[in-house]
């Protein structure tokens, strides 16, 4: 199958729904694991300083 109008019948079910600790649409119903965030895997909040890209020297969000 291609990237197509094919692949376009599969997009109707949902792997990730809206999370209750970030409010972004990263919590994946099957792995119970917000890719945001980190719900449900940890209580710590998930931040990577390679997440941020640097401009001057200085980390910016």
């Amino acid at each position: 199958m291609g990237k197509g109008t094919p692949a376009k019948g599969k997009k109707n079910n949902p792997h990730h729904i809206r999370c209750r600790r970030c409010g972004r649409r990263a919590y994946h119903v099957r792995q119970k694991v917000c890719a945001a965030c980190g719900y449900g895997a940890s209580s710590r909040l998930r931040s990577y300083k390679w997440a941020h890209k640097k401009v001057n020297g200085v980390r910016v969000r």
